[in-house]
């Protein structure tokens, strides 16, 4: 996850900048930078790799000023150079930023014309430009950004800081976290509370929509209509652990909704959105020539591939085989030449998958790792590594993580099929482009927390449930299951909805909720008889579906969740977050240990 700090106040601020990010490295970054006001003017002071070199290059070149914002950044569509290290400025603005900006294809095409220089590939420098572009119209800092935002589409955070202005900075909030930090005389923005504990024990958390003016002495907080309003402003502990929670109960909760920001960061390090491709690491084997990919991993992350077998056999064409990684290590399954073995762990230490990696090896397979550690076991033995963005997961069942192994999972499907020839450039531009509105569409299914909380009054009463779905929704009803079994503790199976009367419609009645995965598409009529079937035997169905399918099947089902419309290529991702969210506030409901459920660890080091 990328990292922010920004800062206003009547003392220097560079030291305490560096030291915020200091704080935000847990995230992970390989670039980073400061700004400041000098003299009215906007200084930079960017390097790549470790804060170590930012620091370095600040004790060459010391940069002064009272006003500041800074950044941690993974690479994103673009490698960890200086050049691409936030903040990103011209003579007027500089800005940080966390997510993606999905329309700013169109926004880079319209600045263009209107003669803007754009120096680098980035979404962020739109945002730069195109506030600038409203402080050309003579309006005021506020009233830039008031109306740059309403022109932005995406989930992002932002802090931004003008040329000439000490006395004001600006930060903005849709889909990505961002708080506020209340001082002496001083004012603070931060990714999470953790980056402004020493500074601060009194934090303001901007809600979905929201951006805030600082000055030295205070906030002023509008929501997305741009209406003044009051958001609470709430007293810390001052200890890594509760801050690390920010506002929420549970880490667990915490890691929810980091979604967008985190899928964000992972598709940027994966995608060109201003060419609409894929951009893959470089890898020692030709993705192209690949007689077949045998997938392995164990929990949560078998389920990732499990949907990843379907991405590569619908959008490749490539012959897949999946195992769990302590079933594949014993059964001793002939690998063909010059095949690939694809191992998804989010520690990179889970003991079994690392067993079937030493088989694979053994077996003269390429191997490729899907990891949330870059320096882990299973990344270091393997030949390439596609690391995903979450940043340090807390939460014993497993969320973020998941999300985005499915984000890495996805592009890597499109880049084996542009590699085999079975999508076109046009076809790659749109799934592309589906991945792109992934994290605005996260943020507006996290808008149904309150109606999650509600339906789970209702499963904290069961002993068992069913989760269906079909297609690439089948792996997210076992998730589903999973993950209600790991931390609430009732019992529940997954199944392939076709699959219901070959044994588990026996078990339906008035006491089990049916959880329905079924967005409108292809399979969606073949699934509304399923729902069908289950009220015919007095049971009731909580279904998960977007508009179209809530027109046509919604009065069939006990308690409905409207999901948004989406290219069913990125559904799996989207209807991840519902199962979970369902799950939580279920556990909670039921009193059980929620980030650290009963018999169960993070990382599974032993067989």
């Amino acid at each position: 996850m990328c990292g922010i700090i920004g800062i206003i106040g009547d003392k220097p601020v560079a030291p305490l900048l560096l030291d915020g990010l200091h704080r935000l490295e847990y995230r992970g970054y390989d670039s980073a930078g400061i700004a400041t006001l000098v003299n009215g003017r906007i200084e930079r002071r960017r390097a790549e790799g470790k804060l170590a070199n930012l620091r370095e290059r600040v004790e060459r070149e010391p940069i002064d000023g009272t006003l500041g914002i800074g950044h941690t950044r993974w690479a994103t569509h673009g490698r960890p150079t200086v050049s691409n290290a936030h903040p990103h400025a011209n003579d007027r603005v500089a800005v940080v930023h966390n997510g993606i900006i999905e329309n700013f294809r169109d926004l880079r095409g319209e600045l263009e014309a209107k003669g803007y220089a754009f120096e680098t590939e980035t979404d962020t420098e739109v945002v730069v430009h195109l506030i600038t572009d409203e402080l050309q119209q003579q309006k005021s800092p506020s009233e830039a950004v008031s109306g740059a935002l309403k022109r932005l589409e995406g989930a992002f955070a932002l802090a931004i800081v003008f040329a000439g202005r000490h006395d004001i900075m600006i930060g903005a909030r849709r889909g990505s976290p961002l708080a506020v930090g209340y001082g002496d005389g001083e004012m603070y923005l931060g990714s999470d509370a953790l980056a402004l504990a020493p500074l601060t024990n009194r934090i303001c958390y901007l809600e979905e929509g929201d951006w805030v003016e600082l000055t030295p002495g205070g906030a002023q907080v509008h929501d997305e209509t741009g209406a003044a309003v009051d958001r609470p402003v709430k007293q810390t502990a001052l200890s890594g652990a509760m801050i690390g929670k920010g506002e929420y109960r549970h880490f667990m909760l915490k890691e929810i909704f980091e979604q967008p920001a985190v899928i964000g960061d992972t598709l940027h390090a994966f995608l060109n959105p201003l060419g609409r491709k894929v951009t893959l690491p470089e890898l020692s084997f030709d993705l192209g020539n690949l007689p077949r990919v045998t997938i392995t991993a164990c929990g949560t992350a078998f389920y990732a591939g499990m949907v990843a077998k379907y991405w590569l056999e619908q959008v490749a064409r490539q012959p897949v085989e999946l195992d769990i990684a302590s079933e594949l290590r014993y059964r001793e399954p002939p690998l063909p030449e010059g095949g690939l073995s694809l191992f998804i762990s989010q520690s990179g230490e889970t003991a079994d998958t690392l067993g079937a990696l030493q088989y694979a090896r053994d077996h003269g397979q390429r191997t490729l790792s899907v990891v949330n550690a870059a320096e882990s076991s299973i990344a270091r033995d393997s030949d390439g590594v596609l690391q995903t963005l979450a940043g340090p997961e807390i939460g014993v069942a497993s969320t973020k993580a998941f999300t985005t192994q499915l984000t890495v999972l996805a592009c890597l499907a499109i880049g084996i099929g542009r590699a085999r020839g079975t999508i076109d450039p046009a076809r790659e531009a749109a799934l592309t482009e589906a991945l792109i509105e992934v994290p605005s569409r996260a943020s507006e299914v996290l808008n149904h927390d309150g109606k999650m909380r509600e339906i789970a009054n209702w499963v904290a009463e069961a002993r068992d449930v069913l989760y269906l779905g079909r297609g690439n929704m089948y792996p997210l009803a076992l998730e589903g299951a999973l993950k209600l079994k790991e931390i609430s503790y009732i019992h529940a199976e997954g199944y392939a909805a076709g699959e219901m009367k070959h044994g588990p419609i026996a078990l339906i009645d008035e006491n089990v909720p049916v959880v329905v995965c079924a967005p409108s598409g292809p399979l969606f009529d073949k699934i509304a008889s399923n729902v069908q079937e289950t009220n015919a035997r007095g049971g009731r169905v909580i279904l998960f579906s977007d508009k179209a399918g809530l027109e046509r099947l919604g009065d069939e089902a006990a308690y409905t969740v409207e999901l948004p419309e989406v290219d069913p290529f990125v559904a799996p991702i989207l209807y991840a977050i519902p199962v979970q969210l369902l799950a939580y506030h279920t556990a909670v409901i039921k009193g059980t240990d929620v980030d650290q459920p009963r018999n169960l660890a993070k990382s599974v080091t032993v067989e």
